[in-house]
């Protein structure tokens, strides 16, 4: 799968800290960490290194300079990216055209931040924004989902529950989640309200966390364990400006990214073998999963009852345990889900491993959204598609 005039770029180091409460670590450090085990797991030195992008929100000016000065990258290029929740995933996108395009060999993505800064909460939204000074927040929002989606299809409060259940399943499996305990439809019903149909346990957690790749043009001598992943796909876009009405129980930036992304390197929802999605809310993944196609608008929900996107299914989502387990300290959120997808092509996730008729996954699709703001679905959405190289 290769775009006309422009090179292969592979995926070649990953690094990632357990996402949590890091208060007594400089955000610097927490990101300059993640960075240095993705070097050392590609064998790259700080020479080899030609350009360093950061993806974050709260991490306030010149992040990849600061980071940078903790791990001996300072004098490359440097870039910033502020996208909402996509910003280390618009990150990643960046710096793989740069490569793509021959303006450099070799890149560091790192995304990061420290929510429990924030003092805990929902995260503030633009207090210019009309919805947003009249009390809208992001948990309200997915509510709204949900209970449209629940007024119009098949779906009951069980079953969004187990969505979160299944989340639990996942993320008990991994080491970098940071929630890792159990829980059963019950106990996510009757946990704290937050906006209905949504419970405590329906909603991500704030956290702190970091994330980190590197990036190395086809070809290259850097290299990790595990074979080489490729970057199939890159797809970026921003929502389009909706006056009035609109579907609540449909996506259109996903559903329009997801096409687009398809489109651009031939593949399809069939061909996918492993999911992360942004499912900060219960009722986010379940949408998801017919905007990216796997299923048809209205659908979604058997995918979850057959077991189709559980561990040992024939498309797991989010075996990290995703936004909702993983946690979602929103700057990192795009990085980690390439860090996972990237391993998981390489078979390198343990307990949590996704197998597909006995063999390790060959293609994986990450994809985020960002930001909500008046007349949009979301401001922008962001999709990679990533595969190893007998693809």
């Amino acid at each position: 799968m290769t775009t006309p005039g422009l090179r292969d770029v592979h995926v070649v180091g990953t690094g990632m800290v357990r996402f949590g409460r890091h208060e007594s670590t400089s955000f610097a450090r927490l990101g300059a960490a993640t960075v240095v085990e993705a070097l050392g797991e590609a064998g790259a030195l700080p020479r080899d290194v030609h350009a360093l992008y950061c993806g974050t929100v709260f991490g306030g000016p010149t992040a990849a300079q600061r980071i940078a000065r903790e791990c001996a990258l300072t004098g490359v290029e440097a870039l910033n990216v502020e996208n909402a929740c996509s910003s280390s995933a618009s990150a990643f996108r960046m710096a793989w055209l740069g490569i793509a395009a021959g303006a450099f060999d070799c890149a560091v993505v790192v995304g990061v931040d420290q929510l429990t800064r924030l003092g805990g909460g929902v995260l503030p939204l633009d207090e210019d924004d009309v919805e947003a000074s009249n009390g809208l927040t992001m948990p309200a929002l997915y509510a709204m989902r949900a209970q449209r989606y629940m007024h119009d299809f098949d779906l009951a409060p069980g079953d969004l529950a187990a969505i979160a259940v299944k989340a639990r399943k996942h993320g008990a499996l991994n080491p970098y989640a940071q929630i890792r305990q159990e829980t059963t439809v019950d106990k996510v019903l009757g946990s704290r309200p937050v906006a209905s149909p949504l419970t405590v346990q329906q909603c991500c957690p704030i956290g702190d966390g970091a994330a980190a790749v590197v990036l190395a043009a086809a070809g290259s001598k850097l290299g990790g364990p595990g074979p080489k992943v490729k970057v199939l796909a890159s797809h970026l876009t921003s929502g389009r400006y909706m006056q009035g009405d609109r579907d609540m129980t449909s996506p259109e930036v996903t559903v329009r990214c997801a096409r687009e992304t398809y489109e651009a390197c031939g593949l399809g929802p069939e061909d996918i073998d492993v999911v992360e999605c942004h499912d900060a809310f219960t009722i986010a993944e379940l949408l998801y999963y017919e905007a990216l196609g796997f299923a048809a608008h209205g659908e979604g929900i058997g995918l979850l009852r057959n077991g189709t996107t559980s561990l040992g299914g024939r498309t797991p989502f989010n075996p990290s345990g995703g936004l909702l387990c993983r946690g979602h300290p929103v700057g990192a959120s795009g990085t980690a889900q390439l860090v996972e997808i990237t391993r998981q092509l390489q078979g390198r996730c343990d307990a949590r491993q996704v197998s597909r008729d006995g063999r390790t996954p060959r293609i994986g699709l990450a994809h985020i959204t960002g930001g909500g703001t008046y007349g949009f679905d979301h401001a922008a959405c962001c999709i990679h598609i990533l595969g190893t190289e007998s693809v």
